[in-house]
């Protein structure tokens, strides 16, 4: 950006018309403060009536891993995809698969370039976490419902994380902080200059 901004432009237009820098003072305090109060779940979310295994999360860690790291690894590449793009491709990712348990194969990809790729970047790994599967028995099993309820778990968790604003990108940088180590998931540096 490099241009001065009115606080009252910035408290309306931030991560709606405005891009703001993830290390922006402001942006930062405006999310603590958004911590703060607690978000629900509207009543008409989607998949809101699925009930995801309580174990799920313990039993297949390093598949949630997996998926989440590819979600953080897409948008380290995908500077302009935001909080919505990945909860649009993982929510149309996880209808698929569960027309998909049913025996149907039908595939609604979301609206929007980067959500279909996203989607797309998403189904090749369940598609390649499926095949190693099946040529190495000897690692940890899942089916698709599996996969299911890990897309549903991360859906939501992204709903809870996110603040609902278009250019929010909240989660994806919660995503990226879970893999500090991983050299290409790391930001660019600032180009904010502080006096």
């Amino acid at each position: 950006m490099g241009e001065p901004i009115c606080a009252i432009c910035c408290g309306r237009e931030r991560e709606v018309t405005i891009d703001c820098p993830v290390d922006c003072s402001y942006l930062i305090a405006a999310h603590r403060y958004e911590d703060e109060h607690q978000r629900q779940l509207p009543t008409d979310t989607p998949l809101l009536d699925v009930t995801v295994p309580a174990d799920l999360i313990h039993t297949h860690q390093q598949l949630m891993a997996a998926i989440a790291f590819t979600i953080a690894k897409f948008c380290a590449t995908h500077h302009d995809a935001t909080d919505t793009d990945v909860l649009a491709a993982v929510q149309a990712l996880a209808e698929t698969t569960k027309t998909l348990m049913t025996g149907i194969y039908y595939e609604k990809q979301p609206d929007g370039l980067i959500r279909r790729e996203l989607y797309g970047a998403l189904a090749a790994f369940a598609d390649e976490a499926k095949q190693k599967q099946a040529e190495q028995p000897r690692l940890a099993s899942f089916q698709d419902s599996e996969i299911f309820y890990l897309l549903v778990f991360l859906y939501r968790m992204g709903l809870l994380r996110t603040n609902g604003r278009p250019r929010s990108r909240r989660y994806v940088e919660f995503l990226r902080s879970q893999f500090p180590n991983v050299q290409d998931l790391k930001r660019e540096e600032s180009r904010i200059i502080v006096p």
